[in-house]
């Protein structure tokens, strides 16, 4: 994935091979758009709105930190939320995720979801199985939230949010296999709010846009979760910074910005993490991600810590999207 990247965010002379193979996938994502908005192709309605949190691009932009947000404003707001997913680094077969499934199983990211959103979480990979389950499995549930599925059109959605990564974008502006699109940049147009993780809104985006920050200052021990660490309790020792994401430098520069010394160890985004990959560290003090952590507590060391990150996105969002879901059961009540 790196080395994919790598020529993803920038145009180089094997492009001329692929550009041609991008535009047959633009047109093949455009002719498939079409026919689910057109009715040909059979989309599955639900008995309760659906908030897909999305992206238009491969590899990460903040969407479950995104997802978790959305899920803490919602049940403040009375609402009895599930969240579906399809389960990546997992078995994604049907099946209803808790704190302590497994990560072959269930995926890191859903254990994530469910271990910090304390609401119900299916994965599947046909995310409108997984919608119908939650739905049979917890009846009290009045509203579906999709971690990713912007582009999985057999969901029938009422809210769309796209997820950007402020600091990458849209790479160098082609869609897969010779950028890193997976839709065109003009799919923005149709959803119903942008999120910006960074600092700076979008250029030339009409719709709402509302920025992202993910804020997180103590890391917690792997073995013992209770026992935490600020950054100036590292003391001086080496330390080893590993982020198996899908974009590793995104947790390198927060590290940096906490002024700590490391060396990085990026790993492809969904990487099973086994003992023998972190043996480089010794006994000296490995950070990571607290997505990381969820695959590497089962043989992890007293010296290994992760950080968890709150996701801080301006409240208008909140208030939009709870203005569509309120004018949409008044629209189903008239």
């Amino acid at each position: 994935m790196q080395a994919l990247e790598y020529f993803w965010y920038r145009i180089r002379p094997a492009h001329l091979l692929l550009i041609p193979l991008s535009l047959l996938f633009a047109a093949a994502t455009a002719l498939r758009r079409w026919l689910y908005r057109a009715g040909v192709l059979h989309t599955d309605p639900l008995p309760v709105p659906l908030v897909v949190v999305g992206n238009i691009t491969v590899g990460g932009t903040g969407k479950t930190p995104c997802v978790l947000w959305l899920v803490d404003r919602l049940v403040e707001h009375g609402y009895r939320p599930a969240i579906v997913t399809r389960g990546y680094g997992g078995s994604e077969r049907l099946q209803e995720v808790r704190p302590d499934s497994s990560p072959a199983s269930a995926g890191d990211e859903a254990i994530l979801l469910a271990r910090r959103s304390g609401v119900p979480v299916l994965v599947c990979r046909n995310r409108a199985q997984a919608a119908r389950s939650a739905l049979a499995a917890h009846p009290e549930c009045n509203v579906l939230v999709s971690d990713d599925g912007l582009q999985h059109y057999r969901l029938t959605r009422a809210i769309e949010i796209a997820v950007v990564d402020g600091q990458r974008k849209f790479g160098n502006g082609w869609l897969l296999p010779a950028g890193p699109l997976r839709e065109p940049v003009r799919r923005l147009t149709f959803v119903d709010a942008v999120v910006v993780s960074g600092d700076n809104p979008l250029p030339a985006v009409r719709v709402p846009q509302f920025l992202l920050k993910l804020m997180g200052e103590v890391f917690r021990n792997l073995l013992n979760p209770q026992v935490s660490m600020s950054a100036a309790g590292l003391g001086g020792r080496p330390v080893h910074a590993v982020a198996g994401i899908g974009n590793p430098q995104r947790f390198f520069s927060q590290l940096q910005r906490m002024g700590l010394d490391f060396r990085a160890h990026p790993f492809p985004d969904h990487f099973r993490f086994g003992p023998d990959d972190l043996a480089f560290a010794g006994d000296d003090i490995v950070l990571m991600t607290e997505k990381d952590a969820v695959k590497c507590e089962a043989f992890a060391r007293d010296t290994w810590w992760y950080l968890p990150v709150e996701a801080v996105i301006e409240p208008a969002l909140d208030e939009l999207v709870v203005a569509k879901l309120r004018a949409l059961r008044g629209r189903q009540a008239a």
